[in-house]
């Protein structure tokens, strides 16, 4: 199977938690600003940042965002695209 990333869930892996974003992000070293940015979908969490989160969360990677399967009709057809290119 193939997926692409979805809707982060960090705020609700934080509300799980009882921690805040500004807690989050000094308990792993990082801005506040990037964890908000991580939790508003504009930016994506590389793997080790969220390595770093889902480990402070108690939590697996795969709860840090919602998970899009990608149908074999779809993942051909961008296969197809990218030999042409």
């Amino acid at each position: 199977m193939t997926f692409k990333v979805g809707r982060c869930r960090l705020y609700e892996r934080l509300k799980i938690a009882d921690m805040t974003q500004t807690v989050l992000a000094e308990k792993i070293k990082m801005k506040r600003q990037q964890i908000s940015d991580y939790a508003n979908n504009r930016n994506v969490m590389s793997l080790s940042n969220a390595k770093s989160i889902a480990h402070a969360l108690d939590c697996h990677i795969d709860d840090l965002y919602e998970w899009i399967e990608i149908p074999p009709s779809k993942r051909n057809r961008n296969s197809n695209r990218d030999q042409e290119e």
